[in-house]
């Protein structure tokens, strides 16, 4: 879920490719600039896990050859979301050093903090600390790593951050709970039915104890669960108008969903059977009035579910949202009787494109999904694609504005 995807473990060469807002660093290409175009990041070692944040990504290596995983950060780091100890920005990946005696099994990047996640279940945590999204009792920032006392006797299994908040999925003798900290004031924290202004250390989110839990997102002011029979639930700011949510919320669909991605004002879902829906939307990215109208025509007797269009005979096989603008990863595609790609592995986007972070060589808004042309074609498989988390700028696989694409080479 969230700006955040496992990557499959391969024998096959990597590659990175990245583009959008990069004013920060956070494309990896060494260079402070904006891609409109999709760019080759170079000399990346194997790696298994990638998160994007507002404008700073973490990757986290195989560690094929030590027994220890590796955690590289690099983007923006003016708030110490890169774990580097200081408040500098990197445009290259950087090892973090506090965390090279853990093995880290899960990573997430929030709008300007960092989550990790070890394999015996601790929780360390770095960046701003507004709001007391770091759960560390207090609203201080941290430039390196700390590991968050509250769940020193608990197993984490999941982190994720938000732009003022966070999510832990724990996992146990005691079952799946969530828990919430950071800003509430959208009732993204989903641990009462009124809204907080700010918790500093985690509580549990109420609603959810009988839920077999599979993943976390959060994004902007909203907050989503998958369970693990592919039901979405969702708490926060309410979509397109909507009133707030202050506890989970379960989509009503007969859909079984197995991926969600969160954006600012809208949420994507993808089924078993490799259909996207959406929630909200009324911004960029959206459907365009034509297609609105035949929405309207439709049973939607599924909250306001919307099925995106244009995607007939395509199975899609991955979803991620940045800030305002979306992507998805296909299987083998037919488009009006034309094969693209090989074999599999179209890409395509919509959305907000001020930054070129739709990857099709401009900065215009896209109302529909739109083939990223410069990526088909040219490799057999696509394991990712993932939106950074929200809004100016920036990401590795899909983030605020930024967008970072794996790819496995045909030769």
């Amino acid at each position: 879920m969230e700006a955040n995807e496992r990557v499959k473990d391969t024998q096959e060469k990597q590659e990175l490719w990245s583009w959008g807002a990069g004013t920060e660093g956070q494309l990896g290409t060494g260079k402070l600039q904006d891609e409109y175009l999709p760019q080759l990041i170079p000399i990346l070692p194997s790696f298994s896990l990638l998160s994007c944040g507002g404008a700073h990504v973490i990757a986290l290596t195989h560690g094929m050859h030590t027994l220890v995983k590796k955690v590289l950060t690099w983007g923006r780091g003016t708030s110490g979301q890169l774990g580097h100890g200081d408040k500098v920005n990197s445009l290259e990946p950087k090892s973090v050093e506090v965390l090279n005696n853990f093995n880290i099994a899960h990573v997430s990047a929030g709008w300007n903090h960092s989550g990790f996640v070890s394999e015996c279940g601790q929780l360390f945590i770095c960046g701003d600390g507004s709001f007391g999204k770091l759960g560390l009792g207090d609203y201080m920032s941290q430039y390196s790593p700390i590991k968050v006392s509250h769940f020193a006797s608990r197993h984490v299994y999941q982190i994720a951050c938000g732009m003022r908040h966070s999510l832990a999925l724990l996992k146990g003798e005691h079952g799946d709970q969530v828990y919430g900290f950071g800003s509430g004031k959208r009732g993204q924290l989903g641990i009462s039915n009124e809204k907080v202004k700010s918790v500093s250390l985690p509580q549990n989110v109420s609603g959810l104890q009988e839920v077999n839990v599979s993943s976390i997102g959060a994004n902007g002011d909203h907050s989503a669960a998958l369970s693990s029979d592919g039901r979405v639930y969702t708490w926060g700011r309410g979509f397109d108008g909507d009133p707030d949510v202050c506890c989970p919320n379960c989509v009503i669909s007969h859909y079984s969903f197995k991926q969600v991605a969160l954006g600012w004002n809208h949420a994507l879902g993808l089924t078993d059977e490799g259909d996207v829906h959406m929630l909200g939307g009324s911004h960029h990215g959206i459907l365009n009035n034509h297609q609105k109208e035949i929405l309207v025509n439709q049973d939607l007797n599924e909250d306001k579910l919307k099925k995106i269009p244009g995607l007939n005979r395509i199975k899609v096989v991955g979803i991620a949202s940045g800030s305002e603008h979306s992507v998805l990863t296909t299987g083998k595609a037919l488009l009006n009787g034309l094969k693209f790609c090989a074999e599999n592995g179209m890409i395509m986007t919509w959305g907000w494109g001020e930054h070129g972070q739709l990857g099709l060589g401009g900065t215009g808004d896209q109302t529909c999904p739109q083939v990223a042309n410069d990526l088909c074609g040219r490799w057999r498989k696509t394991n990712n694609a993932i939106c950074g988390l929200v809004g100016f700028k920036g990401g590795v696989f899909n983030s605020s504005d930024d967008i970072r694409v794996l790819r496995l080479p045909l030769d």
